[in-house]
């Protein structure tokens, strides 16, 4: 077995969006197509910060190219990098295999959109095949296992905009 303790994180941000009622969006992976109603295939929008890229700009970058909208402003901040390791099967093989996990900014992002400018379709390798609009508290419940415990803060962390 590789030891893949020595790999760094990859450098990441990720989105809260928040709508009108204070519901959060959640998108089902592309590459998990049977996974409706199955907890582990719903995530948040995050991605890679490119290098001298703010996180504040890359978490909008972010937005436009996984849900094919930017129509957001940042309304708050988790004031910590939240990290975790990718499990033991996706290691050597998930990010590109050069990395254990992700280091990761969060955001919370007002969306100042309709629902028809989200447009999954608009990069041509979409990462996501379904949304909707969800509660807060659901975060934990549909995190894949190894991204639990930071939904689990992102919820206690950003109730105030669920409000």
């Amino acid at each position: 077995m590789t030891d893949f303790a020595h790999l760094p994180y990859r450098p990441n941000v990720g989105a809260v969006l928040f709508d009108a009622r204070g519901h959060v969006f959640i998108a089902r992976r592309a590459d998990m197509p049977n996974a409706e109603g199955h907890p582990g295939g719903w995530q948040l929008p995050q991605g890679g910060i490119d290098a001298d890229e703010d996180p504040r700009s890359a978490v909008l970058r972010e937005l436009s190219e996984e849900i094919g909208t930017n129509r957001a402003e940042i309304i708050g901040e988790h004031p910590d990098w939240l990290t975790y390791d990718l499990p033991s099967e996706l290691l050597g093989r998930a990010l590109g295999g050069k990395f254990r996990g992700q280091r990761q900014r969060w955001f919370a992002l007002r969306f100042t959109g309709t629902d028809t400018d989200i447009r999954l379709d608009a990069d041509p390798h979409p990462e996501f095949d379904a949304w909707r609009w969800a509660h807060l508290n659901e975060l934990p419940i549909v995190a894949p296992d190894f991204k639990r415990a930071i939904y689990e803060t992102l919820a206690v962390s950003f109730a105030r905009f669920a409000a």
